[in-house]
């Protein structure tokens, strides 16, 4: 058991952080907990030697053991692995704040290098046939109508799914701009496309009901609930869907729509700090490493400018 945990999530309460952020603290730091449980440790006496042993125990485990997600799952990525280790090191930060007794430095839990794989993103293509797809795979009118609408809104603001899942109806103004509270409660506007605008207003015109959520469940449990709102978990598995029946062979998530949001952006010529602001990242070293160039642009790119390339 770790002391001062639950004084530690009060903490992050009371300076704002959202439930969410202090949800995966808690689901972080109870990974480091079963550690020193598995390793017969007390935490008062971990030492430099226990952190890289921890570290060596987490490049060892899968989500399902490390985090209790679904059976199946690969390997923690370092990214993973790294937000784990950050966890600890601001639990341990703490400690030191409210002058609690701290057996390692913070500065002793250093993270892991990370990974840095070729950006995939589908080609332009091959995301409008994932967004058209519900028009024509879904048999229920209102069910495609629905899904249609959040895939292209999805790509029209390169909005997060979690920020797409939670919006409101009042939430967007006649211009078409929303307003939404993103990742670390950061507040910015989004601003949807004619074309998603459109088939936003086809789907709302079926709605008969008073539910203040955007996109709502038609089947389910949640159906009869007043506070009904659509799940991202549903919203994966139909873009799976969509991806496998389209043989879509770039691996497409509704991330991907936001990764291709902000790449095509950027080829049209469009500042990065402006993408910056639409993603909603505090650093424009992030908004990079959403940018990746199709492989066509690459192309194309290296043949128009490289210097011998006459």
């Amino acid at each position: 058991m770790l002391l001062h945990l639950e004084d530690f999530l009060l903490d992050l309460q009371a300076n704002n952080y959202s439930q969410e952020t202090v949800y995966n603290y808690e689901r972080d730091l109870k990974v480091f907990e079963q550690f020193l449980t598995e390793s017969k440790i007390d935490f008062g006496k971990i030492d430099k030697r226990t952190i890289t042993h921890y570290k060596a125990y987490l490049t060892s485990r899968d989500r399902k053991t490390a985090i209790q997600s679904q059976p199946g799952q690969k390997q923690l990525v370092s990214r993973s692995v790294n937000r784990m280790l950050s966890a600890l090191r601001s639990f341990l930060k703490y400690l030191i704040e409210m002058d609690y007794p701290c057996p390692v430095p913070p500065e002793a839990v250093k993270l892991t290098k990370t990974e840095r794989k070729h950006g995939q993103v589908a080609e332009l293509n091959d995301l409008v046939s994932l967004i058209e797809a519900p028009s024509h795979l879904e048999s229920n009118r209102t069910v495609g109508l629905r899904n249609r609408a959040m895939l292209e809104t999805l790509f029209a603001t390169g909005m997060r799914i979690s920020e797409l899942c939670n919006l409101n109806r009042n939430q967007i103004d006649d211009t078409g701009r929303i307003f939404i509270t993103g990742k670390g409660r950061k507040q910015r506007f989004v601003y949807l496309t004619p074309r998603a605008r459109e088939h936003l207003d086809r789907y709302l015109i079926t709605r008969q009901d008073s539910c203040p959520a955007l996109f709502i469940p038609y089947a389910g449990r949640n159906v009869a609930k007043p506070k009904k709102r659509i799940s991202t978990n549903y919203l994966q598995e139909r873009i799976k869907r969509y991806r496998e029946k389209l043989k879509i062979n770039v691996p497409t998530s509704a991330h991907s729509l936001r990764h291709g949001f902000a790449t095509y952006l950027a080829e049209e010529g469009a500042n990065p700090a402006a993408i910056q602001i639409l993603l909603g990242h505090e650093s424009l070293d992030t908004t990079t490493r959403y940018v990746h160039a199709s492989d066509k642009y690459a192309k194309e790119t290296h043949k128009k400018y490289h210097p011998l390339s006459e």
